[in-house]
């Protein structure tokens, strides 16, 4: 892909009079229109595999192969990393998911309306019903053979996790949040982000366990990236007033904390309905009047 510095910035590039700017279509597009170099640091949270129907056609995450989801996202973080500062990071979430076991589709309940599915993708070649497919680590295995450095797999701890009613196997709780950077060198600023010592007294660099609850989000009928896992990603992996990108919006968390952090945010996202939401968060919040990072 070759350059994109011609400038097409003017109305579609984050300003500190307009520091948030959403971008409504499929981001397999619109991230080719982001000029090289650009971005100082990426959070976001794609669709998992066929865990969830957005309703919206031509989404990833409802690949009926599970190969054409790890490429397709390969494929789009591959523009990120073109996009990218050489300093740049890229922090990814990402969870696990199971085979279907030949189911074809799956109702929603009144505790989560998200989970109803018109689709299941097929059971992939060479694994077997109930099988733990591993999607998380073979798509971060295939962004490391992409170019990326792999630096840290953070476990994503929730307390207050989803109950399933499983009986062979234990309820999940946790997913993960993949540090990548695009050079050996890399912007990483550790003391903001460090944590406290047992005793209080001191602090510690930050461990690879976050215990993050989830935050439900009725409007959207499912639980949203929550702000404490996005924050420390922002304050590590950027200054005030930098370009922090998530070219899978959603409900625009990453916009609110990057606004709260007094940096600018482009949001790419496919459902316009996900978009209102996200403009809506993203105006309640109020800049943190003490500078940080």
């Amino acid at each position: 892909m070759g350059s994109n510095n011609g400038n097409r910035q003017s109305k579609t590039w984050p300003t500190e009079d307009h520091p948030l700017v959403v971008l409504h279509g499929d981001t397999r597009r619109l991230i080719r229109g982001l000029p090289d170099c650009s971005v100082q640091c990426v959070v976001t949270s794609p669709p998992y595999w066929g865990v969830r129907d957005y309703g919206v056609e031509g989404q990833i995450g409802a690949e009926m192969d599970l190969d054409d989801y790890v490429e397709a996202l390969v494929d789009v973080f591959r523009e990120v990393r073109r996009a990218l500062k050489p300093e740049g990071t890229f922090w990814l979430n990402i969870g696990n998911t199971y085979t279907s076991g030949g189911r074809k589709w799956r109702d929603g309940d009144d505790k989560n309306k998200g989970r109803a599915m018109s689709y299941r993708p097929p059971t992939p070649l060479g694994l077997k019903k109930k099988d733990l497919i591993g999607s998380a680590w073979l798509l971060a295995m295939a962004c490391q053979r992409d170019g990326w450095y792999l630096r840290n797999d953070i476990i994503w701890y929730k307390p207050n996790c989803q109950p399933e009613s499983v009986k062979d196997r234990f309820t999940v709780a946790h997913e993960y949040l993949f540090l990548f950077s695009k050079s050996e060198q890399y912007c990483f600023n550790q003391d903001v982000i460090r944590d406290r010592t047992a005793d209080g007294n001191g602090l510690k660099n930050k461990r690879t366990v976050w215990s993050i609850n989830t935050e439900p989000f009725p409007e959207a009928h499912f639980a949203v990236f929550p702000p404490a896992l996005v924050r420390p990603c922002i304050l590590a992996g950027s200054q005030l007033n930098d370009i922090v990108l998530d070219p899978f919006y959603g409900s625009g968390t990453v916009g609110a904390v990057a606004r709260e952090l007094g940096r600018r945010c482009i949001g790419i996202e496919l459902n316009n309905e996900y978009i209102k939401i996200a403009k809506k968060r993203a105006s309640a919040v109020q800049p943190s009047l003490i500078p940080v990072g």
